[in-house]
């Protein structure tokens, strides 16, 4: 099993959709409440990667298993060089390294592209993700408490970053 990671392509979006569309459904991973669309999937894809932001996907036989990005953090032009990213593995393809491929990858690009700093915006609840974070160096900076509502209750935020330079 080899695991390979290129860009993203336009053909990659339902597979994509349908891996977020279970997250939205079954987790607090993403505070949507509604399933998505693939054109509203490529739409948002499609304004990342307008404004030079990468979106990538990890394969396996040619197969998505993965995705990551990253964009702007805010949309104030003092915070260019901070961005904030995502990276989703299939449910059913958890703990073969696809996530670390991912994560190395966009550390990688964000370096290349001359960013300054990651963040991680997390649910509390999720504490796979928050320690799959901090092997790769982020720290928790905050805790944004009762900032979203779903499942008929209130979760908190944790704010994570890794300093690039």
């Amino acid at each position: 099993m080899e695991i390979k990671i290129r860009p993203y392509q336009k053909s990659d979006a339902q597979t994509i959709v349908g891996m977020l569309n279970y997250y939205i459904a079954n987790s607090t991973a993403l505070y949507d409440y509604d399933a998505r669309t693939t054109e509203q999937q490529m739409k948002i894809f499609d304004e990342k990667q307008q404004k030079g932001f990468p979106i990538i996907v990890a394969t396996i036989d040619n197969e998505v298993v993965g995705f990551g990005y990253y964009s702007e953090f805010r949309f104030r032009e003092a915070y260019k060089f901070t961005v904030e990213h995502s990276v989703y593995v299939a449910p059913d393809e958890h703990g073969k390294g696809i996530g670390k491929l991912l994560m190395e990858h966009l550390i990688d690009l964000a370096k290349q592209q001359k960013l300054h700093t990651m963040i991680a915006v997390i649910d509390s609840e999720n504490i796979n993700s928050i320690a799959f974070h901090e092997q790769f160096g982020f720290t928790t900076v905050g805790n944004i408490r009762e900032s979203g509502f779903k499942f008929g209750r209130w979760l908190h935020s944790i704010i994570m970053q890794l300093m690039l330079e």
